[in-house]
Order: structure tokens, then sequence, then C-alpha cells
């Protein structure tokens, strides 16, 4: 099948060879037809990214009548990103059209320079619903003599909460229009603007319903909470070739995220709605052009954000709206190329991500944190490959090369690979030589298999931590009641500045190990000595290795014992001789009253006595 089988115009068959479109994709098999030939409405479905923009814009382009410079077609777009993305589109497709004029309609610029450009004339509006109704009610524009109106990515619109503005705007169009309604999944309130405003339209589906791409391959980390941000540079850094979107819940997390991978040495930048539309304008242009590697966003701020060729989607925190995770999966695997989709999870969102896969049709892959010597060996190799590719000036670099030959004559081939390889990757590896390993959580049932397994006394009392962490002995056990509540709560209540990174816990009788990561440990002892728990003072020193802590905790509890039996020997012998008792530090006690004659006198106040 071709576009010139579909019925598509000479002008317009041009201008998309010139853009290189060879063969329609199936949303456009579909829909090119059935609009160029048939006068009812149409309802299609179909991912973000599937070709949907010339599925509505070449017919739309067919249908237009350049003589009369009136709006003769209205499509409207969430956000302003995608009004001009649209905008510039249909641009490209009407490229022998002479005539045509196509105005893009948002917020954020200037409504006086839109209202001259609507006093002039102009064939399609390509609007946002807010600015589109500001225009309306001003009278600015007239819709009286639209023939289509085009509602695309309109589940974004409903999620964004533009349904009131929808209504307004179309109640401002003629009865007898064609009306397109385009859209990635179908909620209920896209069915009732299409049962409100739509004759008899007819439905395409591509695809199954809220079905994710087959395109895109879906993936998913589960890690601790605390190790979110750890997994996703291990992540990244195992795909030296990214080029995607990090899509986190808030503003404030996009932001703090962007900001650790920039200090962190990485190609990144935020974009939420915190900025102004200038610096999104910034932002977006340069990730557009792949000055940016990584964009970290929110879902609002990247609605409008249209870009082709994204490798990898990262999902650093899963949505509320299982829509929502389409739309960001469907930014990947467009046009027949592939992607992957990437959740880093922890265990309490196991739940929500098998509703996704309920929700997608299809079950995620789970994978583990890369480890660091496959993450070298990948960088390692994509360094070869940047030197293998590099193209080679000769006339140009031919007359610098003699001096820097002659100062590097003295290394052979093998060391001066080594020093090309050191210089880039000695961040790296510095990184990778003491970073803290990060550990997978286990499923429910790898779970109960590594519980029935218990750890024995001496793999407790074991004074090794991991790597990148430091073993820490403190002088209270089980026989205290000292649990690992107990001693977070010790550790936060003594400690200021950063947070503490824990590991391993191990709580014997008398006394308890625990990791702490490397940098901390020193000030988590300061911060312990001479802390109180219920009475008992803290001690707590670096573990060391061969130091029988249990011995010593069970000589303390002897000496102390001994000491009280001794007391109390001490005491009998005296009371026998007849001496009056003394208390510890050899006071002579007061004799008690007689309760056998008065039970409560020791009770009564003596006179005098306030």
């Amino acid at each position: 099948m071709t576009f010139d089988q579909l019925g598509v115009r000479d002008d317009l068959l041009r201008a998309i060879q010139d853009l290189g479109y060879e063969a329609p994709m199936p949303v456009q098999e579909k829909v090119i037809p059935h609009l160029l030939n048939e006068e009812s409405d149409v309802v299609a479905l179909a991912q973000t990214g599937t070709g949907k923009t010339a599925a509505f814009g070449l017919p739309l382009l067919q249908r237009i009548d350049i003589t009369p410079i009136v709006p003769q077609a209205l499509i409207l777009d969430p956000t302003r990103e995608l009004c001009l993305q649209t905008a510039s589109d249909l641009a490209d497709y009407a490229k022998y059209i002479d005539g045509l004029k196509i105005l893009p309609v948002y917020g954020g610029s200037s409504i006086e320079s839109q209202i001259r450009a609507l006093e002039r004339g102009v064939h399609i509006v390509v609007a946002t619903p807010g600015r589109l109704l500001d225009l309306l009610r001003r009278g600015k524009v007239d819709l009286g003599a639209v023939r289509t109106v085009v509602l695309d990515e309109a589940d974004e619109m409903l999620n964004m909460g533009f349904v009131d503005d929808i209504n307004a705007v179309l109640d401002h169009v003629p009865e007898q229009r064609k009306m397109l309604l385009f859209s990635a999944t179908m909620p209920p309130e896209i069915s009732k603007i299409a049962q409100n405003y739509m004759h008899a339209p007819v439905e395409f589906v591509i695809g199954n319903r809220n079905e994710s791409s087959n395109n895109v391959r879906h993936i998913y980390y589960m890690v601790k909470a605390s190790d979110k941000y750890l997994a996703l540079k291990r992540i990244v850094d195992s795909r030296p070739r990214i080029y995607g979107i990090i899509f986190t819940r808030t503003r404030a997390q996009a932001q703090e995220i962007a900001d650790n991978l920039i200090q962190d040495g990485y190609n990144a930048d935020a974009l939420h709605g915190d900025l102004s539309q200038a610096q999104r304008d910034a932002v977006m242009k340069k990730f557009r052009e792949r000055n940016l590697q990584l964009l970290v966003a929110t879902d609002v701020a990247a609605r409008g954000l249209d870009v082709d060729d994204l490798t990898h989607i990262i999902s650093y925190a899963l949505p509320d709206d299982n829509d929502v995770y389409n739309h960001r999966s469907g930014r990947t695997g467009r046009a027949g190329k592939t992607g992957t989709s990437i959740c880093i999870i922890h265990s309490r969102e196991r739940g929500k991500l098998k509703d996704i896969e309920k929700h997608i049709g299809k079950q995620m892959e789970r994978r583990q944190v890369p480890k660091a010597e496959g993450i070298i060996e990948k960088q390692l190799f994509n360094l070869a490959d940047k030197i293998e590719r590099v193209e080679v000036k000769e006339e140009e670099i031919a007359a610098y090369l003699p001096p820097v030959l002659s100062k590097l004559s003295w290394l052979s081939g093998e060391d001066l690979l080594k020093r090309l390889l050191s210089l880039e990757f000695n961040r790296l590896l510095d990184y990778y030589r003491n970073a803290p390993v990060i550990e997978d959580v286990p499923d429910k049932r790898d779970r109960k298999k590594a519980d029935s397994k218990k750890r024995t006394k001496e793999e407790k009392d074991s004074r090794v931590a991991e790597r990148g962490y430091e073993r820490v002995y403190i002088n209270c056990g089980k026989a205290d009641g000292f649990f690992a509540p107990d001693l977070i709560r010790l550790i936060n209540q003594n400690t200021r500045g950063q947070q503490i990174g824990l590991r391993r816990i191990d709580l014997l009788s008398n006394y308890s190990l625990f990791d702490v990561r490397q940098g901390d440990a020193h000030r988590v002892v300061s911060a312990l000595k001479g802390a109180d728990f219920y009475g008992k003072r803290i001690y707590a020193e670096l573990a060391q290795e061969g130091k029988d802590y249990a011995a010593e905790s069970w000589e303390k509890i002897r000496v102390k014992k001994n000491r009280a039996e001794r007391r109390r020997a001490e005491r009998e012998a005296r009371e026998a001789q007849g001496e009056p008792a003394r208390g510890r530090r050899g006071r002579q006690r007061k004799p008690r009253p007689d309760t056998q004659d008065e039970p409560f006198a020791r009770f009564k106040k003596k006179k005098g006595r306030k």
C-alpha cells in the first residue's frame, strides 16, 4: 500500500516524499481513505508516535478551499509545544500548496500578534483550548465556516482539565461539520464527548484498546527506596548511548534528580511547571537537538514534547493513572523503531506494577541492577567504538602531528591506549571502586526461600562490612530490649546533617553490630557515645576483628552480679551483729515504724511537714 493508492493528492505526495515518507503506517491506512471519501465522524485509538498527525493532516489539507481566507479547520491540542509541533508538521505537508495559511494559537505568547494574524485571514487554526476560548470571548475569531474539527490527544486534554473548555469551544462550531477524535486511550469522558458532539462516529482501533506498542520492551528493577537514585545512575551508565526521558511524580523531585545528575557529571536537565516559558523552550530546544542526553520531567510538563528516536523511557516513580504509563512508554519505539521502557520500583510498588501489566496486556521483564564490572566494560567498548568511528581530517591535523608524535614517541601503542582510556574513565573507575552495593529486593517467593535459611550466630558476629560500608559495635542487644527501630531512633536523635546510610543490622544477646556507609561511621560512633537507652549508657566503636565482644559483655555482667552478691553478704553480717543497716554509700538507714500496731504509720505526714 502506498500514499498514492490511499488517494493523497500529488502536491501532498511530493511534500511527504521530501520528508522521507515511503509507506503509510497502520493508522494512516485506515483513516486517510475514510476521511477523503466518507462524511461520517471518526474516533481513532492509537498510541503516541504511530503517525496520527499525518493521518488527519493530509486529508484535512486536501479538503481546504484556498479561495476564501477564513478558518475552515480547527485542531485542538493539549499543550503549547504540541500545538507548535502540529502546526509545523502541517506546514511541511503543505509545502507545495500556494497561499495556504496555518496559525498556531496558544498561551504564553502575545495575544495581540495572534489577533492581527487572525484579522489578516487564515485557513487552519491549531490551538490550545484556553487561548482559543479567550479569543472567542473577545470576539476576535469566527468559527462559523469551520468544516473540520480535530481533537488531538483528547485523553491528555481531559487529564489536564480541559473538558469544560472543549465543550465551550465546540458550542461555537457549526452543527454540520466533520469531527475527528484522536486518542491513545478511551476513558468515559471521551465517550461522552463522542456521544454529545459526534454523529454516528466510525471507530478505528490500532492494536487493542489501552495496549502498549509491540515495539517497546518493558523491564523493571526492584530495589530499596533509598537506593533508587544509585540504581538510576547504574542503569544510565550501563547504556552509554541512551537518549531518553526520566519521569518523576513532582516538580521538586524532577529538579532534585536533575541537579544530582548534573553534579555527578551527566548531561541532563529538568523540565517542569516551575520553569518559565523561556526556560522550558531553551531546555526542549537543547533536548531536541541532542545537546542533552537525559531529560528529567514531570508528566504534565512533558505532554507536549514530541521527540523522535528516543531510546529509553525511565519511570523513576510509577504514575497513579495506568493510562499515563501508556503515554510515557509510547514516546519510544516510534515509526517502526524499537525502544525500552524502564521502571525503578521498591517492594511496596509491586502491586501497582501488576495493575499496569494488566492494563497494557504485557508482563514486564525483571532485571538485576547492573554490576560495576559490566558497566565499566560497556563504557570502555563504547569509547573504543567512538575512537574507531571518529573522522580523521588528514590535511588539517597533519601540521600538528609531528611535535605531538615526538613528545609521545617514548610510549608504546599499548601504553598510549591505557593512558587514553584512563583519561576518559578515571571518574567512573574511582566511583565504582568504592561504590556501595545495591541489593535487589527479592519477590515474595524468593524472600520465603531466603528466610528459610537463617544466619548463624557466627555469621551475625562477622566484623566484615559490605563494600562501601564500615562495621560498628554498640553495647546494647536483645537482652536490653534493644532492636533495629531503637537503633535507627538513637542515630536519628543524636546525629545532624545528611541522612545516615545503614545496611545490615545484626542483633545479638548483649550487643549489636551494624553496617554504616563509609564516611558516616566515625560521625555515628561519636554521636552514640554517651547516649542513653532507658538508663543504660551507650558505648560504640568501629568493630575490631578478633575482639571477643560476647566474652566482654558476659564479664561485665558477671562483675556486676558478684558486686551485688558481696554487698548483700556484708549487709546480712552487720545485721547479725546488731549493727544498724546502712545504704550503698555507708549512711545509716532510719528504722521503719512498727506497722503491726499501726499499719499505715509510715504513710502518715509528720507534724510541720508540708
